[in-house]
């Protein structure tokens, strides 16, 4: 398998963004061709478009096509259907994995966004930065399991377990997006931890009727426009404290790190302390008696200080039963096309 290239595509409904791999390494420029929400055969030519600019750019033939599309799909037939607000062209589901298998003559690989960006942060990202780190550190625990979380349109989500993606048996693993919301109990939790939920918080706390984007709340929490900072830096927090309660019951069953990454982790600085604040929470028993929730100490790797007390080594097992939430670093798109093209890489050797 080695000097395998895999040909890769994340397929937002803003924009697609091509790519190619070989060795973990991109062989050519990643593009970006505007994505047709609405209407199915300019999206798909867009698509085949794509690859087969890709392909013209490639040293030698390709061995598969692995991409990421928003869900839900059955991934595994190749066959993406369902409700899909952001790509509603594709919602009375279309073959893409054999339209793609019969255009270019190689298997085809489609996962959901958030799984393969999960996969690329536990192979590629902060899961080995972390390991090595501990290992620097003269710290003998690694991690092996990983939640990753992207915050954007919506909120995605993925899990691998010891270097496995975990899909589940009907796909939906990782489906972070549809669970309680701890601040709005009749609405799911993306409601809060996508960008109209960081829109709806700013005018709900300010008032203000502008059509504000993410961006621009963003600089008015930092002061650099004109607003309502203290209501701007409240919307990011409420992102915070919903994906915290979320990221919790997550780290209860799976027990590992977590990694975010979408556009709005951007705001991390504001997301974050809410986020951390959520997971060291603690709960009671009847009798009064107060524990931790999640049962390990959580720490933000993204806070120097924190980081050092999350590596420094620990001489009981208790005291090593720690967890760490960071910020993507390799980026979100070069993360779901790393987890894509290992992916494909494992399916091609036959270990997936």
């Amino acid at each position: 398998m080695k000097d395998t290239i895999i040909m890769t595509l994340d397929a937002g409904g803003t924009n697609l963004v091509f790519s190619a791999f070989c060795e973990g390494e991109e062989v050519v420029q990643p593009f970006t061709l505007p994505a047709s929400k609405d209407n199915l055969e300019v999206s798909l030519q867009s698509i085949y478009q794509g690859f087969t600019a890709v392909c013209d750019q490639l040293p030698a033939a390709p061995a598969a096509i692995s991409f990421a599309f928003p869900g839900p799909a059955d991934y595994e037939a190749g066959i993406i259907q369902g409700n899909l607000p952001n790509l509603t062209a594709f919602r009375d589901g279309v073959p893409l994995g054999s339209l793609l298998r019969e255009r270019f003559g190689v298997p085809v690989f489609i996962n959901n966004d958030g799984n393969l960006f999960a996969y690329g942060e536990a192979l590629a990202g902060i899961l080995p930065e972390l390991n090595r780190a501990l290992e620097k550190a003269g710290n003998p625990k690694r991690y092996r399991n990983l939640i990753g979380m992207t915050f954007g349109t919506g909120f995605g989500g993925g899990i691998v377990l010891d270097g496995q993606l975990l899909r589940g048996d009907n796909q939906v693993a990782g489906y972070l997006w549809c669970q309680y919301n701890k601040l709005y109990p009749s609405l799911i939790a993306e409601e809060s931890v996508s960008i109209r939920g960081v829109q709806f918080a700013y005018k709900h706390r300010s008032g203000d009727d502008r059509p504000l984007s993410p961006q621009d709340i963003f600089q008015i929490a930092e002061g650099t426009s004109d607003g309502d900072q203290e209501a701007a830096r409240g919307a990011f927090a409420e992102l915070g404290t919903v994906a915290g309660h979320a990221l919790l019951s997550a780290l209860l069953l799976i027990d590992g790190v977590a990694v975010i990454g979408g556009g709005l982790s951007g705001a991390a600085k504001y997301i974050l302390p809410a986020l951390m604040k959520e997971l060291n929470a603690s709960a009671e028993m009847r009798d009064g008696t107060r524990f931790p929730r999640l049962q390990v100490a959580a720490f933000n790797w993204e806070n120097e200080a924190e980081r050092k007390a999350f590596l420094r080594p620990q001489t009981s097992f208790l005291a090593s039963a720690k967890t760490t939430i960071g910020v993507t670093k390799l980026g979100t798109n070069r993360a779901i096309s790393l987890g894509a093209y290992w992916f494909a890489k494992k399916a091609l050797a036959g270990r997936e």
